[in-house]
């Protein structure tokens, strides 16, 4: 039985009915609740009265008084509950009671240890259903907390985003924070990043080559370059990161521009198609995303099908 729970009725009545066919005497009663650790004060009442009057009090009266005492103890009673109970249920020496009390203390002692044990599988049963329903909530709890804590981030990024449209005169400075920011998009949407990249020469440690971001998408790695350009990307900011691509042979691309693409860029893109996977986006779709709230992956994942299946290389979907 759980020890958090006081003696049910069923189990106080057969206590009382049991313990005093286990004990030979009056004394014997009381050397039972003591070895059971039952609080002196609860015992020295019927202790006093069985070394002064025994006569006045039966064994069964002794077993009623304590059991009683120690049934309304809080947690300090706890211990003294649960001993009582692993003693009777574990006695077995029955040749120590009365005879016409050894068959009826055998019966007893069974179906106190019957009800004790259904009472534990029920108990067991309770403590798990709410140890699933705890950890429901506790998952729940963090669930909520995540998408809290996404919510977060996703807002910090718009903020950022939005405060670059008014440095207009600090132009390398925006495009260095440009690649923090869209990095950080991506963290957010947990989509795994490499924050710019930077090849070297491994003799001289020269940097020979120098990538915005790479991000996996799809479990496909996309070399991310992005551009804030007074004007549309053309072929001659475009073609490097191309080549790139072509130099890596399972790598996709990603290009990002806050001013749109020449005509001759998206043909050149579509072109490419044939050997290498890579679409564009425009920065507009990026704070258009942010502003309805909405999935980064899956947009991600419409730019890459389009650019895949329908040799669409820029499919604006935000507009």
């Amino acid at each position: 039985m759980a020890e958090q729970f006081h003696y049910p009725p069923e189990v106080y009545n057969l206590l009382v009915d049991t313990i005093p066919l286990l004990c030979r005497s009056k004394n014997d009663v009381v050397l039972f609740f003591q070895g059971a650790g039952v609080a002196p004060e609860d015992l020295s009442e019927v202790s006093r009265i069985v070394q002064t009057d025994r006569r006045s009090i039966n064994k069964f009266e002794i077993a009623r008084q304590v059991l009683t005492k120690v049934n309304a103890r809080g947690d300090s009673g706890l211990r003294a509950r649960r001993e009582i109970i692993k003693r009777v249920t574990e006695f077995d020496n029955f040749e120590t009671c009365w005879d016409n009390d050894r068959l009826k203390a055998k019966g007893l002692v069974s179906e106190i240890a019957k009800i004790v044990n259904v009472k534990d599988s029920f108990t067991r049963m309770k403590q798990e259903r709410d140890l699933e329903r705890e950890n429901a909530a506790a998952q729940k709890r963090a669930e909520r907390a995540a998408v809290i804590a996404k919510r977060n981030k996703i807002d910090d990024v718009s903020r950022r985003l939005t405060a670059l449209f008014t440095m207009d005169d600090r132009p390398q400075e925006r495009g260095k924070l440009l690649e923090g920011v869209l990095n950080d998009l991506f963290k957010a949407y947990d989509i795994h990043v490499r924050e710019d990249f930077r090849r070297k020469d491994p003799d001289t440690g020269v940097v020979v080559e120098q990538i915005d971001g790479v991000i996996e998408l799809g479990g496909k790695i996309h070399l991310v370059e992005m551009k804030w350009l007074n004007s549309p990307v053309g072929v001659g900011e475009f073609f490097p990161h191309l080549s790139r691509l072509f130099l890596r042979g399972d790598a996709s691309g990603i290009f990002i521009s806050s001013s749109n693409f020449t005509q001759a860029v998206i043909t050149e893109c579509a072109s490419a198609l044939s050997q290498k996977t890579i679409f564009l986006c425009s920065l507009q779709e990026f704070v258009l995303l942010l502003q309805r709230q909405s999935d980064l992956p899956e947009f991600l994942k419409k730019k890459s099908q389009a650019a895949i299946v329908d040799k669409n290389p820029y499919l604006e979907i935000l507009s």
